[in-house]
């Protein structure tokens, strides 16, 4: 995995989210209001729904489409609904964020 510097604390609202491109797709950079970061992709497990346009409650995310639930610690729908989102390894270092992604493959030719 390669850690890749992606801004500041300060870029993020609490109890709000900002989208990262990356070569492994379109990741979901959240922060609550005691200020914890967590990363997933910013896809619905349902309807494939942007959560980073969700509402952050406690250690959670609503999505805006369908109101379902998702754990930012571990990605899974919570209550009676069935599904997880992949979650990304987050780094904190002073008012920096890094995230961990799984290298681009390089293609000789």
């Amino acid at each position: 995995m390669t850690w890749i510097e992606i801004g500041s604390t300060t870029d993020i609202p609490r109890r709000g989210a900002r989208c990262v491109e990356t070569p492994q797709g379109r990741i979901a950079v959240f922060r609550t209001m005691d200020d914890q970061f967590f990363a997933t992709e910013d896809r619905c497990p349902h309807k494939g729904g942007p959560l980073s346009q969700g509402i952050v409650h406690g250690t959670a995310v609503t999505c805006p489409l369908h109101n379902w639930v998702i754990s930012l610690e571990t990605g899974k729908a919570l209550g009676a609904d069935e599904g997880s989102v992949p979650t990304i390894p987050l780094r904190r270092e002073g008012e920096r964020l890094f995230l961990a992604l799984e290298r681009a493959l390089r293609r000789a030719g």
